[in-house]
């Protein structure tokens, strides 16, 4: 299994439990896209330390960074044997990689270098356009070309799958594991109510200036009424600086801190009274626990809560007013989906490994 973000350790985490749990054992490469995740952080997830770390020198926060990041692991690729041994330790099975960050697509390329066949989890998204999200959609698009076997989390991604690679392995696990990621820190007074959040990471909103003044003009606005918390990542903050915006930030009347755990950030969103946000993963989680949110998007891959308590703003003020002038409307009972994808995932990976085996 070979995971570098935060966003592919919570989501991928279920997967891991369920391997313990039944004493399948599996060998944990971090790739250190997020190098800085604190040890407490796996052990709220109920997962072990990896067995490598292939860079831990600092987290890809901007371009630069990211690109240091990359070329440090292409390294890795210089021979098939290396990749084996020193990526793999020598064992064969399945290579499992997730989603759609730069850390999936040089797992990707690992796993086929070293000759081992590749597993997608979370794999059938697809927007219309081959570089819009960037650079998710690029990402999507090689790793599917790549993988022996998807699991697409939902119909509309098992449909993309099967137009386009219909006689692969594709195996669908109703829903994304996510929702199994939400369960297992289930707010434990999700009637509770706190300020609302916002949460903004995307590519495509931090290196367009426009969309940057629109934020901070959303966030001194939204402020103003009622009580906002404003959780930001830190290529989030990088590029507020580098627009001369983060002054304004501060100076509004929202709460600005940093990222905060995974059981407290699910505890906050359950008790926000709405939500404005960019991540796919935040969709999902907003819509297991029925929150008003708002999709800071001109569009979104993803179907989770769309028409329900997922309202897609393509950036209009006035829709972003309406909504949060009267969120309660959008609220929808937090319900837990039964279907456990985890499982789904590792009795196939089991067999697939008995088979490579």
């Amino acid at each position: 299994m070979l995971i570098g973000t935060k966003a592919e350790y919570i989501k991928t985490a279920p997967v891991m439990r369920e391997l313990d749990r039944r004493g399948v054992p599996y060998r944990l490469v971090d790739l250190g896209q997020h190098s800085q995740l604190p040890v407490s952080f796996r052990t709220q997830l109920g997962v072990r330390e990896p067995d490598l770390r292939l860079d831990s020198q600092t987290d890809a926060a901007s371009i630069g960074d990211a690109l240091k990041w990359a070329g440090r692991l292409m390294s890795h690729l210089r021979s098939r044997s290396h990749a084996r041994r020193h990526v793999f330790g020598g064992m064969g099975g399945v290579c499992l990689v997730h989603g759609d960050t730069p850390s999936t697509i040089i797992a990707t390329l690992m796993g086929r270098r070293a000759g081992v066949p590749v597993a997608h989890l979370e794999s059938g998204l697809r927007s219309k356009s081959a570089v819009h999200p960037f650079p998710e959609e690029l990402t999507r698009r090689g790793v599917m070309r790549l993988a022996h076997t998807y699991f697409p989390p939902n119909d509309t991604a098992e449909r993309n799958l099967r137009a386009r690679f219909a006689g692969r392995d594709i195996v669908p696990t109703g829903h994304n594991t996510s929702s199994e990621a939400i369960g297992h820190v289930w707010p434990a007074k999700p009637e509770s109510r706190g300020p609302a959040l916002i949460t903004i990471h995307r590519v495509e909103n931090l290196h367009r200036r426009a969309r940057l003044v629109d934020l901070v003009t959303t966030i001194e606005r939204l402020a103003k009424r009622e009580p906002v918390r404003f959780l930001v990542h830190q290529p989030t903050e990088n590029a507020l600086r580098g627009a001369g915006l983060w002054e304004r930030v501060l100076r509004s009347d929202a709460q600005v801190g940093p990222l905060i755990p995974h059981d407290e950030f699910i505890e906050a969103t359950a008790a926000a009274p709405w939500v404005l946000t960019d991540g796919g993963s935040s969709q999902e989680e907003c819509a297991v626990l029925g929150v008003p949110t708002l999709l800071w998007r001109a569009t979104t891959e993803r179907d989770e809560g769309l028409g329900h308590n997922v309202v897609l703003t393509n950036y209009d003020a006035r829709l972003v007013d309406e909504v949060t002038a009267d969120p309660d409307r959008y609220r929808r009972p937090a319900a837990r989906p039964e279907v456990t994808p985890s499982s789904i995932v590792v009795d196939r990976l089991v067999e697939l490994n008995e088979k490579v085996d």
